[in-house]
C-alpha cells in the first residue's frame, strides 16, 4: 500500500492517505518548539491493520526533521513511543 503524509499548518492536522484518500489524521496545538498531540484516528475499516502506526511513525518522523519536540497527549501516541525507543528523544 502507498500512504502520504501531508500536514496542514493552519488546522495542526496531520493526514496520512492511502492511493489519494485519506484514511487517517492526527490533530495537534503547537507549543513554542513542542507539538502536543491529543488526538489520532483511524478509518474504522483499516483498523487493527498497522494504519495507526504508520501515520504516529510517519509524523513523529515529521516532527524530528523540524527539531522540535512532542509532548505525547493522546494515549496512542504515548503506547507508540513506549513500544518504540526510537522516538523517545523527541518526547518533550
Amino acid at each position: 500500500m502507498t500512504y502520504a503524509l501531508t500536514h496542514d499548518h493552519a488546522l495542526r492536522r496531520f493526514d496520512l492517505a492511502q492511493d489519494g484518500v485519506p484514511v487517517a489524521h492526527a490533530l495537534y496545538e503547537e507549543r513554542g518548539d513542542r507539538l502536543a498531540i491529543y488526538h489520532t484516528e483511524v478509518d474504522r475499516t483499516l483498523r487493527g491493520r498497522g494504519v495507526g502506526a504508520e501515520l504516529v511513525s510517519r509524523v513523529l518522523d515529521e516532527v524530528r526533521s523540524t527539531g522540535k519536540s512532542v509532548i505525547p497527549a493522546c494515549a496512542y501516541v504515548r503506547s507508540f513511543i513506549a513500544d518504540n525507543p526510537e522516538y523517545g528523544d523527541l518526547v518533550a
